[in-house]
């Protein structure tokens, strides 16, 4: 069992490494793109990587090669600053500030009024996201205010990102800007809080485990 708000130091390292399949990428950049904190911490284990990087002793080529390579780097001219004026601050918008953030946004071709969501059942739907990455399933999905998810575990790693509302889980709170991780060895049944439907990005690598036999049964139907 694993929850928590933030992104994990695992995912944001292999993030930072450039090592994640694409579904794992777009949840943990949608998030870095909605928590300050956690782009603090992508900012270290970029910096510690590159420290790392510079005290690896490369193996010299053979004969004085590397001698030139290394005599031509250290006689290159730093290239002139950019003349070019600053663009100018963008005036303030009175339009609402958009659900999804970039990248998410750019994925699916809009914010969430402009998308057509497609009904999972009892005031429930989702939005499959295509990926190339053959390995996650990423969609969106709208929980009613008030209203439980089905009862389920996992055949894998679960990632819950909240864009809009909140819902409670295994006594926690999650918001906008939040992240669920859950692995194989939880069972929940995560609510949306009341007064607004919840819309989250989830991402998976294998299919849920529902309890109710009829939802084990549609669930081909469904893609969940």
């Amino acid at each position: 069992m694993t929850v928590r708000h933030e992104v994990s130091d695992e995912l944001l390292a292999s993030y930072a490494a450039g090592t994640l399949a694409e579904g794992w990428r777009l949840a943990v950049a949608t998030h870095l793109a909605l928590a300050p904190h956690a782009r603090r911490r992508l900012a270290l284990f970029e910096k510690t990587a590159g420290q790392m990087l510079e005290d690896i002793q490369p193996e010299a080529p053979a004969g004085d090669v590397w001698v030139k390579i290394r005599a031509k780097i250290d006689n290159q001219q730093p290239s002139p600053v950019s003349t070019m004026p600053r663009a100018a601050p963008e005036k303030p918008s009175l339009a609402p500030a958009p659900v999804l953030p970039e990248p998410l946004r750019s994925y699916l071709g809009g914010d969430v009024m402009d998308l057509k969501w497609r009904t999972l059942g009892r005031g429930a739907y989702h939005i499959p996201i295509r990926t190339e990455d053959g390995e996650t399933n990423v969609r969106l999905l709208r929980i009613p205010a008030g209203k439980p998810v089905p009862e389920h575990s996992h055949g894998g790693r679960e990632l819950t990102l909240v864009l809009s509302g909140s819902f409670q889980d295994s006594g926690e709170l999650f918001a906008r800007g939040d992240i669920e991780e859950a692995d194989a060895t939880l069972t929940h049944q995560p609510i949306a809080t009341p007064g607004e439907d919840c819309i989250c990005l989830a991402v998976t690598d294998a299919p849920l485990r529902f309890k109710s036999m009829l939802l084990r049964l549609v669930q081909p139907l469904l893609g969940i």
